[in-house]
């Protein structure tokens, strides 16, 4: 018997195939191989949405390959991704190649480990029609956003625009948040802290001002502070009240979609695309020295918390064995998945939870290693027990006089761990911005401190931070819009576009052609860039999942009104064009003197004559940086490699060919007077070939500051 077996990357199609026997033989369709036609809008809005898909092109020799290979097999099996991606490729498969939808030739793996791909293979099913019309609704409401909205916002704006369903949520976001940061009014207050110490210990411990005996007081100005100052001098502090007690800190669920994106951002400095790239790797199987060809973690799309219990026992046995018994909590931890997520898959684990990060290291590129010991180590923390830590809380009085009626009041806190738990493999600091461990010395009710220093400072509120792609998926996530498996091309999108750009290297702040955008979807379709609707669409779209919802009458629910919108923003917007400011530059035109503007095209950003078609001359778009050519003095310009990476070069090129990955600074050499770069580590080094000077830090900036 010879059986014929889909997956959809080679990677996939490798590991899968050592575990299989000479009789199968595994092919990969390399994604979808079906779409709607790429350049007409492929959906009869009159005719319920009936769509015309078409093979994506450079893709028929693959096609007739399969089909080739499926006629002479005698079983063919589908086994695509585990959601509604990989549900819709294998019903184009099945169409395409002629087969039953109603045969059982649809298997689904969670983790391509030998166990799960032989019990795939034993238990086959049918096409599930519910999630293949789940994903046409999504595919063919994101077509009919794309191309009905794209247009207009192009014509009223700037050509080459688009706007897409979720994206320009997820925009509207980021400029919401830019307006908040602008209308910000900063209050001023400001803190009292003293320094003290404990005799006979000499380690000083800082307790903060919070009030005097008629209670608390917040200081909002400096003569204020000055009269508590005055208060304070040679004022002798004694402990007051003190509070001991013991806290329990758990430990975090494993990883779903969501939170591996925010943490590998957070922790790691991935973007949500990369992440997304190394865990479909991790997946997909990689060759591990002793071990083999093997999928590592489990289906790196899913929204579950929940875990097989074949994984948590393997799990308690390794913690076990390696930390103890002690180090397993009293009860099994059991962590519940958030109202409205899908629960189709397990949460993100190691698929072979005896296989550590210490034995992968060989075996696995940088990025690969650090994504798999974070979701490891994640995973194997949520089944240990709670991290103990013993707290302290005391009063602080200060006082002229012993027994004074009148008094100020500084609260000292601290804690020091009783029993590490979960927190010997993984911490939550990144999380809950946890400040870094303090101890308190043995404090003694009534007992005099010495003073140290007392401390004011002045402080101004802070306006909300900005995005940071880790914050912008969490909210994303809490509101409901979009679902994990589209965060990353989500976020691509409106950095690709230029609507969207990243500040200090990871904060997300709008253009000024992404506000523009913003504010015209916000002014004529407001329901396209609401929230609530977005995630209400997304809601409706679980349901056509769960085969609880007709998507034809869902989809006519949302675009008979969205047609009627886009009507009446053509007729109330005839003969409106949006300028840009940001466009114009002070670089004259060289044919026609006009100044030039800054246009994005296919590869990037150019400089055009804004009298086109008239004018037709173009330059490329150099970007300055703040520093000089260490070779010949010449400004170094931001560059990029024809896999999008930025590097730096010389401005005179070719005449200099002076290029870096490091980054141009605005700092000195003080050894040469060169610029220097910010490397890898922050270490700041001269690229003078005559000089070697080097520092960790940025210890220029400091002297400058001073």
């Amino acid at each position: 018997m010879s059986v014929l077996v889909i997956v959809e990357s080679p990677a996939k199609a490798k590991t899968i195939k050592k575990y299989l026997g000479p009789d199968y033989e595994v092919k990969a369709s390399m994604g979808h191989v079906r779409d709607l036609y790429a350049n007409k809008l492929s959906v009869d809005v009159k005719n319920d949405f009936e769509t015309n898909y078409t093979v994506i092109k450079g893709k028929e020799k693959l096609i007739d390959e399969l089909s080739a290979l499926a006629k002479k097999s005698d079983q063919v099996i589908l086994a695509t991704d585990p959601d509604r991606e990989g549900e819709a490729i294998s019903w184009h498969l099945a169409t395409l190649l002629g087969l039953d939808f109603k045969d059982k030739n649809r298997v689904k793996f969670n983790e391509i480990t030998k166990t799960s791909v032989v019990n795939g293979i034993k238990n086959p099913e049918s096409i599930d029609i519910d999630l293949v019309n789940a994903q046409q609704a999504r595919r063919i409401l994101d077509r009919l956003v794309g191309y009905r909205l794209s247009p207009f916002v192009s014509q009223k704006i700037r050509r080459g625009l688009s706007a897409g369903r979720v994206q320009s949520v997820a925009l509207r976001l980021i400029v919401d948040r830019e307006e908040e940061i602008a209308k910000f009014v900063p209050e001023e207050y400001w803190s009292i802290d003293a320094f003290l110490s404990a005799p006979p210990s000499k380690r000083q411990f800082r307790a903060s001002f919070v009030g005097d005996q008629n209670g608390k007081i917040k200081l909002t100005n400096e003569e204020q502070t000055k009269e508590i100052l005055s208060r304070l001098d040679n004022a002798v502090f004694t402990v007051g009240k003190v509070k001991k007690g013991v806290r329990k800190k758990q430990p975090s669920p494993p990883f779903s979609t969501s939170t591996l994106q925010q943490e590998a951002s957070k922790r790691l400095g991935f973007t949500a695309k990369r992440t997304m790239k190394i865990a479909q790797e991790l997946y997909e199987g990689v060759d591990v020295e002793g071990v083999g060809t093997v999928g590592l973690i489990t289906y790196m799309r899913t929204d579950s918390l929940r875990i097989s219990d074949e994984a948590r026992a393997e799990g308690n046995r390794f913690i076990s064995e390696n930390y103890g018994e002690k180090y397993l909590p009293e009860k099994p931890r059991y962590y519940k998945t958030r109202e409205g997520a899908q629960d189709g898959h397990e949460a993100i684990r190691p698929a072979i939870v005896s296989l550590t990060p210490e034995q992968t290291k060989s075996s696995l590129t940088g990025e690969q290693q650090k994504l798999y010991s974070l979701i490891w180590r994640r995973f194997m923390a949520s089944l240990m027990a709670n991290c103990l830590q013993d707290t302290v809380k005391s009063e602080i009085i200060a006082s002229k006089e012993e027994g004074s009626a009148e008094y100020c009041v500084f609260s000292a806190s601290g804690y020091t761990t009783r029993f590490d738990g979960y927190s010997v493999l993984y911490d939550n600091n990144s999380e809950d911005d946890e400040t870094e461990a303090t101890s308190l010395p043995e404090l003694i009710e009534g007992k005099t401190l010495k003073t140290r220093e007392i401390k004011d400072e002045q402080h101004f509120t802070q306006p909300p931070m900005r995005f940071s792609e880790a914050s912008l998926i969490k909210m994303l996530e809490e509101t409901g819009v979009g679902r994990p498996s589209t965060y990353a091309s989500i976020l691509s999108t409106i950095l690709d576009k230029g609507y969207v750009v990243r500040e200090s290297k990871k904060l997300l702040a709008p253009t000024e052609l992404g506000t523009a955008i913003t504010n015209l979807l916000k002014d004529k379709f407001p329901k396209i860039v609401n929230t609530k609707f977005t995630a209400g669409m997304e809601a409706d779209l679980d349901k056509i999942e769960a085969g609880g919802y007709d998507y034809i009458r869902m989809l006519h629910g949302f675009y008979d009104e969205f047609e009627d919108t886009l009507k009446k923003a053509k007729a109330s917007m005839d003969g409106v064009k949006i300028s840009l400011e940001e466009d114009k530059t002070d670089i004259p035109c060289e044919k026609c003197g006009a100044l030039m503007v800054v246009k994005v095209g296919r590869y990037g950003k150019f400089l055009a004559c804004p009298k086109y078609p008239d004018c037709k001359s173009t330059k490329p778009f150099i970007q300055e940086t703040q520093g000089n050519c260490p070779v010949c003095g010449n400004k170094v310009i931001s560059k990029k490699s024809k896999k999008g990476h930025t590097f730096f070069g010389c401005s005179s090129y070719p005449e200099c060919t002076f290029m870096t990955w490091d980054t141009p600074t605005n700092e000195i050499c003080p050894d040469c007077g060169k610029t220097l770069f910010k490397a890898r580590g922050n270490i700041y080094k001269c690229l003078n070939e005559a000089c070697s000077y080097e520092a960790k830090g940025k210890k220029k900036a400091a002297k400058d500051d001073e």
